[in-house]
């Protein structure tokens, strides 16, 4: 028995609960072991069309909602969709946190994943969401700076807060710390034109100075040369990753946060506004 409302009333109510302003919890049609959430502004209930943000939570996971409700009000007043994907711990049985950060794990190509859900929520809310932001802090950040990497051209803007490790646009390296393997493992050539033309935000606290869970050990699940070379620090690795892509000629507006350590939701207003500007830009054109 189906559980969907029978009658055009419960249809409208039913919308308006789950699918409008903070909606329910889904399971993605591609691939159910991940979920999303998102804020959608009610005005799209009456056919507006919206932008689309990502803000990609991290190792905790817990950050999605706070990410969804904390951008609610700018995307209300910006007409701009929320969607928040939960990438959980242990999809693969292992306990394994981290596989997101890095795009792949086992069969798993994340970049994938969230792709293939932006294309149902597009199609759900009947949006044209080919190109959408992306936010991400800590576990988040490696997740939007290395989908920037691999998809430039989806991106209108990429926020990267606090990424604990980076990917330098190193074309002696392989993946994850540089991307000479680019093509052979993710099968995508680096597009640094498409690059190029994308808004970037990077941010981090001058205060975020814990080094325990970002650095890299023989043995470890990520290790590999030059793991640690991009700095010791959140901030100095955040620098070398802005370093890496203004070289290959993207302009970065970097913020290193007076007094704030690692609080994501002390960094959103800034983001906000970096979107608002890239926004009216983009809108004025």
């Amino acid at each position: 028995m189906s559980d969907a409302p029978n009658s055009p009333e419960a249809v409208a109510r039913a919308r308006a609960l789950y699918d409008l302003g903070n909606t329910s919890i889904f399971a993605s049609k591609a691939d159910p072991r991940f979920h999303y959430t998102l804020y959608v502004p009610p005005a799209v209930g009456k056919g507006a069309k919206v932008e689309l943000l990502v803000a990609v939570h991290g190792s905790s996971r817990t950050s999605f909602l706070e990410f969804r409700d904390g951008f609610a009000e700018f995307g209300r007043w910006n007409n701009v969709a929320i969607l928040c994907p939960v990438f959980p711990t242990g999809v693969l049985g292992d306990g394994a946190s981290s596989g997101y950060k890095y795009m792949q794990e086992g069969d798993i190509r994340y970049d994938q994943v969230l792709l293939a859900m932006v294309e149902e929520v597009a199609a759900k809310y009947q949006q044209n969401w080919q190109r959408f932001a992306m936010f991400g802090f800590s576990g988040g950040g490696h997740f939007t700076h290395r989908f920037a990497i691999l998809h430039p051209e989806t991106l209108w803007a990429a926020c990267i807060g606090s990424p604990g490790s980076v990917t330098l646009l190193d074309p002696d390296r392989d993946w994850w710390v540089g991307i000479r393997d680019l093509e052979a493992r993710f099968g995508i050539r680096f597009d640094q034109a498409a690059l190029a033309r994308l808004p970037v935000q990077m941010l981090v606290g001058d205060a975020d100075l814990e080094t325990w869970e970002i650095t890299h050990k023989p043995g470890g699940r990520y290790w590999m040369e030059g793991a640690n070379d991009a700095g010791r620090t959140r901030p100095e690795r955040i620098k070398a990753l802005a370093a890496s892509f203004e070289k290959a000629g993207v302009k970065v507006q970097l913020e290193v946060v007076p007094g704030v350590s690692h609080d994501r939701m002390k960094v959103l207003g800034r983001v906000k506004d970096f979107l608002a500007g890239v926004l009216a830009t983009m809108r004025a054109r």
